[in-house]
């Protein structure tokens, strides 16, 4: 076995077995599953060359990503300690070489070594804090970019990308086909000595592109967005594009106004992610450095009726603080402000359409003969028509998605293709008051029954902070909101009837309150959690603007400034450099 994997107990333990006959040696091809969940934990794993990947995936969703197994580490040693099947999947992401060692012989070896059960504990208890927080196990370090179609170079990118990261603390080696004759030793040193692996490919490396998707721990295939994709991609490393984890930069003309055909980049490469970038953009070449380097930024907007309006204010605060937005998402009215975030409004352009949509007349007011619903929701329809167009989620600037709640199957649904404005509608519309949504034979409706906080969701996409602005806190409905009016002709005559009669409000918050669980599961996944105090706003009252949005800021505010440091740098990860000076 290698020095640099003897120097820890456990690894001089599986050594001393390997000789000894205990611990058996096996060959993984990249692609293959070390174990799944729900498999028996009868040995106890370590990893002597290549890379594996832990997954974690909730029935109907896609699987989560949770991080790498690198050399020298063990894998499944809590289900091993504890004697209970495996939670996650671990798979080779590469060919890799694995010892396997039995449960007594495990145990009567450790005997012999106190040692090996405190460095085996202090590894659980990290591990066990990472699933809590939801941080990743083990970041990526060893990143492939693959040019798609002929263009400027890649390399290009890729060294702007790696002084992104340098200026963020880190040390970056860019290699390119030069490389493509290098002993396997030089991989193994470059990754050792470097806290991030960038290759570049360009187009027609073929062997080149070959090795690199056998070396690395996640693939973007580069493309030019003003240009329609290739026939047919070429196949990235399998194992990759199986565990979901090849994604797609595209790049566009620095005056484009909005991207448009990526749906059909989506469909010939199957891309896990999309990232839009324009020729030469020091801000968008930032992002996907703090991409890489699990800095990048997610933000969450909760549903809540006329109580989202306070999204709008955090908003608003956090461009003060030049906190960076990578992702954005959203439940029912939280998915529409986050939408026209990630459409590129600024604050300005953000409250004007808004206040149309909303504020200056209600959206909810063409009621109907409740068979589907109280409304026909046929204004709403328009609304987002008009604010939206024909705009395809894959041609947002940002990464976004909304969800909403399917009851054909009774899971979540969550939108990430497809035309903006009918996830849109799916995800606002709320049982009893808008008419479902229906798409390929399923029936949809408001995001904020069965997800309202999509949080948690969000750290499926991406392994760096998320915000999370939640809005469905505190005081909503009381015995007072539930009374019948006196006289119906003068609700009629005061206009309250806009609002709905009072069994929109019960609607309305019934179909908003997150459970116990889901709000916690949301809460643990906020690395800053925004609660405006919005006690004082109907969720039914679209004309409440000022106070919600005045509410969001302030929380927001007051969030930012408890926080000793930047809101990108909270997950952020030690530099070889500072864990030497630690040593």
């Amino acid at each position: 076995m290698p020095e640099s994997l003897t120097k820890t107990a456990l690894g001089r333990l599986f050594a001393q077995e390997q000789s000894r006959g205990g611990a058996s040696w096996f060959s993984l091809p990249g692609g293959t599953p070390l174990y799944d969940p729900g498999g028996p934990a009868e040995e106890l794993y370590f990893l002597r060359a290549g890379r594996l990947g832990a997954f974690r995936q909730e029935e109907g969703q896609e699987p989560q990503f949770l991080g790498v197994i690198r050399p020298g580490e063990p894998a499944g040693e809590m289900a091993f300690i504890a004697e209970t099947p495996h939670s996650a999947r671990v798979v080779a992401l590469r060919d890799s070489e694995v010892l396997a060692l039995p449960r007594d012989a495990f145990f009567e070896a450790a005997d012999r070594d106190p040692a090996v059960m405190t460095e085996l504990a202090r590894l659980m208890i990290l591990r066990s804090r990472q699933a809590a927080t939801q941080a990743s196990i083990g970041e990526p370090s060893v990143f492939g970019f693959v040019a798609t179609n002929p263009g400027p170079p890649v390399r290009d990118l890729v060294e702007a990308v790696g002084e992104a990261i340098e200026a963020l603390g880190y040390e970056v080696a860019v290699a390119g086909a030069e490389s493509l004759q290098a002993p396997m030793e030089w991989f193994s040193n470059v990754e050792r000595d470097h806290d991030f692996v960038l290759y570049a490919v360009e187009t027609g490396e073929d062997a080149w592109k070959h090795v690199v998707g056998r070396q690395v721990d996640r693939l973007f295939r580069v493309g030019h967005g003003d240009q329609p994709p290739p026939p047919v991609a070429a196949k990235a490393y399998e194992p990759l594009q199986r565990q979901r984890l090849v994604d797609l930069i595209l790049i566009h003309p620095a005056k484009r106004a909005r991207p448009s055909g990526s749906a059909a980049w989506l469909d010939i490469t199957e891309a896990a992610r999309l990232f839009h970038i324009r020729h030469g953009d020091a801000h968008d070449i930032a992002r996907i450095a703090r991409l890489i380097t699990g800095q990048s930024v997610g933000l969450v907007l909760s549903g809540g009726g006329a109580r989202a309006y306070a999204h709008i204010g955090a908003i608003r605060a956090l461009r003060e603080f030049g906190v960076p937005i990578d992702f954005v998402a959203g439940a029912s009215m939280g998915g529409i402000v986050a939408a026209g975030l990630a459409m590129g409004w600024d604050d300005a352009e953000m409250e004007t359409r808004i206040r149309a949509a909303f504020v200056d007349s209600s959206p909810l007011d063409d009621i109907a003969f409740p068979i589907l619903a109280l409304t026909h929701g046929d204004k709403v329809r328009a609304r987002l028509e008009q604010h939206f167009g024909d705009t395809q989620i894959s041609d947002l600037w940002l990464p976004f998605f909304c969800v909403s709640s399917n009851l054909t199957s009774g899971a979540y649904h969550v939108h990430r293709r497809g035309v903006l404005k009918d996830a849109l509608r799916a995800s606002i519309s709320l049982p009893g008051v808008l008419p479902p949504m229906v798409e390929d034979g399923e029936v949809l409706v408001d995001g904020a029954v069965m997800k309202n906080f999509p949080a948690d969701v969000m750290r499926a996409f991406q392994l760096g902070p998320i915000i999370g602005v939640d809005v469905t806190r505190g005081r909503s409905i009381n015995a007072a909101d539930m009374h019948r009016p006196k006289s119906w002709l003068r609700w009629l005559l005061s206009g309250e009837w806009r609002k709905g009669p009072p069994i929109v409000a019960l609607l309305m918050r019934a179909a908003t309150v997150t459970t116990g669980r889901d709000l916690a599961a949301s809460r643990t996944a906020s690395d800053v959690l925004v609660t405006p105090k919005v006690d004082g706003v109907d969720i039914r009252d679209w004309g409440a603007f000022e106070p919600a949005v005045h509410a969001g800021y302030l929380a927001a505010i007051e969030a930012l400034e408890a926080l000793d440091k930047p809101v990108s740098e909270l997950r952020r990860r030690p530099s070889l450099r500072e864990r030497a000076a630690l040593r």
